[in-house]
């Protein structure tokens, strides 16, 4: 992890959270992060990329919120947005069954390009709980901080943002956005996409047509998913 200076987080995000990077637990995250460069561990994604998700989608842009967990963890396929790979990358299998909800449910054909870039740059936040990860090593980034730091970032989005969807697939994302209050914005909630659990209520749960269904609904201009 970078530094924490002022540019390395867009504006619009530093005036709600940016109070967090002088929390014990971020110094404490810097550090850990520090240490395992220095003992030659392959961090992802990249430095520059580790905060692509607010880059990509300032605060008052955001229009929907994806709670991922981990990043990806083989080389090229992290780049800061949760789900998303980078272009040239075969699409994870979660990404695969994502797609094909998105064709069912819209009635449009997906490519095979798995950057998700053009949803962040319409106002759909592609968070990870977690932002970093080691090469290889499934969650081996859990429970050193982040977890804190993308609680600041939803709750933000909670309090000072109305008519907003979260949506949150797996026990996982619904345990994080548990507090998410449904009065002011629409949630919502599935089983993951993963292969594992997919065929249980995934596939056919509409949530694509839904959200842009909302948003409509609430002035908004819905989202172009078609990639």
């Amino acid at each position: 992890m970078p530094e924490t200076k002022l540019g390395q987080l867009h504006s619009s995000w530093q005036a709600v959270i940016g109070d967090e990077f002088e929390k014990p637990y971020m110094h404490a995250l810097r550090d850990f992060l520090k240490q395992e460069k220095t003992a030659g561990k392959v961090i992802y994604p990249p430095s520059p990329l580790i905060f692509n998700a607010f880059n990509h989608t300032p605060f008052e842009q955001v229009r929907v919120v994806i709670i991922g967990q981990d990043p990806y963890h083989g080389p090229n396929q992290a780049h800061g947005l949760s789900f998303s790979v980078t272009q040239g990358v075969d699409l994870p299998p979660s990404l695969q069954n994502i797609y094909k909800e998105i064709s069912a449910d819209l009635n449009i054909p997906m490519s095979r390009n798995g950057d998700l870039t053009p949803w962040a740059d319409q106002g759909v936040l592609l968070l990870n709980a977690t932002l970093t990860v080691e090469q290889a090593q499934a969650g081996s980034h859990q429970n050193k901080g982040w977890e804190q730091f993308t609680d600041a970032a939803i709750a933000a989005l909670n309090q000072h943002r109305e008519g907003l969807v979260f949506v949150l697939w797996g026990s996982y994302a619904q345990k994080k956005g548990a507090f998410i209050d449904d009065k002011k914005h629409l949630v919502l909630r599935s089983v993951h996409p993963s292969p594992l659990s997919a065929h249980r209520g995934f596939f056919g749960n509409h949530q694509f047509s839904t959200i842009n269904q909302y948003l409509i609904k609430h002035g908004k201009t819905p989202i172009r998913w078609q990639l």
